[in-house]
């Protein structure tokens, strides 16, 4: 029981043919596995506008832990769309989200590691 509180609870939400589906799937996987991080991770699909609204989808990749998306800010957005994403990194432009913000995410898990 301890186990399932303990993981943070990683959601990919993307659709299909999206460019960024397979590179988002890809980050989640290769962070956590570097960092030791064992975590829950489910891949949504958002076939429609309907199913964007209904799971406050703002793009594809929308990555979330523990329901928290992990876009500084983004969680007060409400521009919720059936579209690929773009993130402002320090990088400039991106299909991706900033590597520094899933660590961070991770890190302020209510399901971390912290106790």
């Amino acid at each position: 029981m301890t186990e399932s509180t303990t993981r943070p609870q990683i959601e990919i939400l993307t659709f299909d043919g999206c460019p960024n589906r397979e590179p988002a799937i890809e980050f989640v996987s290769r962070i956590t596995r570097e960092r030791g991080v064992e975590a829950s991770v489910q891949v949504i699909d958002v076939p429609d506008a309907e199913a964007a609204r209904r799971t406050r989808f703002l793009g594809s990749p929308t990555i979330r832990v523990d329901g928290h998306d992990i876009e500084p800010g983004a969680d007060a957005r409400t521009d919720y769309v059936l579209s690929c994403r773009v993130f402002r990194t320090e990088s400039g432009l991106s299909g991706q989200p900033d590597e520094r913000w899933l660590l961070d995410a991770l890190a302020q898990s209510s399901s971390g590691r912290a106790s």
